[in-house]
């Protein structure tokens, strides 16, 4: 299909809509083609499911995301409520 430049900015909507359909829509300036509406391609975005990785590998992208020091330090605490028998409290060391 071809439409001119004043049809084009008139019907943008109806246009999309023909070549979200497959159609080929193309734009002319006293019928000397301009530009051809396309569809653009999407890219899926690269993704990996937390299942998939291997144990102490982190996710992709979240590097320096999380305190390593600091994650250890809450293991550890929970360890000692845990060895003590004590409740575990965030922050503060059954010793």
């Amino acid at each position: 299909m071809q439409v001119t430049i004043h049809e084009a900015k008139t019907h943008l909507s109806r246009l999309i809509a023909a070549v979200e359909r497959g159609e080929e829509v193309v734009i002319s300036r006293r019928d000397k083609p301009v530009v051809r509406l396309v569809m653009e391609k999407r890219e899926k975005p690269k993704r990996s499911l937390g299942f998939l990785l291997k144990p102490g590998q982190e996710p992709p992208g979240l590097e320096g995301f999380f305190d390593k020091e600091f994650e250890e330090r809450i293991a550890q605490d929970f360890y000692d409520a845990v060895d003590a028998g004590k409740p575990y409290r965030p922050g503060s060391s059954p010793k």
